[in-house]
């Protein structure tokens, strides 16, 4: 179905959500519509901020908003939906539309399996009316969906569309981009480069596929790395977990911008504990590339001095690899808590591949190394 078609069915003026590849079509027809307007479309930090952001629309201007989001973004709901959504407390009507990665009997990544599994049930859990979009629904089946749908919104509850793989089509091309100048993956190269044997924690998406791939070229085990590949936002706590628990051990973590946004208070726990012993890295290409490229707010916003706010007594930002390797180091030497935030652009490798081994075998490999230690 064409894209415009589904946004002209759905017929709400206000979405908001965090982008998904599944949804690329839409996220991309929104950015051509609307880019980032406040009236509009907001691309926030995560799904429960959506929910709550599309909340307060609705009790502003009494109209119904959409929240998108993929289907892993489901648990960051739970809460606004039972606790705020539901029609026992405030109810208010949304709209969901939910990327469905790791439908059952699709191939996809070891992170969607199980979320795929559960998606439609935890729909039912959260008592919201679902229909499951395919590359063969006709415009008439949506039409009357959507009808009855909006009985169901105007009793305050709320209802979703679960898109399967290529539902939606006819993207408009958008070109996302910034003016730095660093690759991520030589990024990550020269930070290997400085680790040697010492643990790395890596966030989801290509920053862990990139990170992957330098150890194969450079003939190096991956036992010394733990690849975040779900779970988007929660690497810096994972690598907190590991660093308080290896005290004399420097442990690194590799974070993104979107990631960091995700579930920024991680931060305050990280700067409050203060481990002399983490490395927090935070690669802002101020995109959500990984899934298309839509813009997160980290362009726009100081991430050192958040970082000095939480706690962090070493915050710097740096735009050069001249810069990188200097603060690396001083990183690597240094007995105190550092973050580094590494202005970078937009773009990978083509033929950017994924992890050849599986989840349970990166974390048995890790687990084990860190006993050595």
């Amino acid at each position: 179905m064409k894209v415009d078609t589904f946004v002209q069915i759905l017929g709400s003026d206000f979405y908001t959500g965090v982008p998904d590849s599944q949804l690329k079509a839409l996220c991309n027809y929104l950015m051509q519509k609307y880019g980032i307007d406040p009236k509009h479309h907001i691309i926030a930090a995560n799904e429960g901020n959506c929910t709550a952001l599309a909340a307060g629309y609705h009790l502003a201007t009494g109209k119904v908003p959409v929240v998108y989001m993929q289907n892993s973004g489901e648990g960051n709901i739970i809460n606004p939906v039972a606790s705020l959504l539901n029609d026992k407390v405030y109810a208010i009507p949304v709209i969901f539309v939910v990327g469905w990665r790791g439908e059952p009997g699709i191939h996809d990544e070891p992170q969607h399996i199980y979320q795929g599994e559960v998606t439609l049930k935890l729909l039912e859990d959260m008592d919201i009316a679902y229909f499951v979009l395919g590359k063969d629904t006709t415009e008439e089946e949506l039409s009357a969906r959507m009808k009855e749908f909006t009985d169901i919104l105007s009793t305050g509850k709320d209802v979703a569309f679960v898109i399967r793989k290529g539902a939606l089509t006819d993207a408009p091309l958008v070109e996302y981009k910034n003016d730095n100048n660093m690759i991520r993956e030589e990024i990550i190269r020269h930070i290997v480069n400085v680790t040697g044997e010492d643990p790395v924690i890596s966030t989801t998406g290509k920053a862990s596929r990139e990170l992957f791939e330098i150890r194969e070229a450079n003939n190096q085990s991956h036992k010394y790395d733990f690849l975040t590949v779900g779970s988007m936002g929660h690497s810096s706590s994972i690598a907190l977990g590991v660093a308080l628990n290896k005290p004399s051990e420097r442990i690194w973590c590799i974070d993104g911008d979107g990631a960091a946004l995700m579930h920024m208070g991680s931060m305050a726990v990280i700067g409050t504990n203060k481990p002399d012993n983490l490395i927090h890295i935070v690669i802002n290409n101020g995109a959500h590339e990984t899934v298309g490229g839509m813009p997160t707010v980290a362009s726009n916003i100081d991430m050192v001095s958040i970082a000095k706010a939480c706690g962090y007594p070493n915050a710097v930002s740096v735009s050069s690899f001249e810069k990188l390797d200097v603060e690396l180091d001083k990183a690597k030497n240094k007995k105190e808590l550092c973050f580094i935030e590494v202005k970078c652009s937009i773009g990978a490798r083509e033929d950017l591949g994924r992890p050849t081994t599986s989840a349970l075998e990166n974390k048995q490999n890790f687990m084990d190394y860190l006993q050595t230690l």
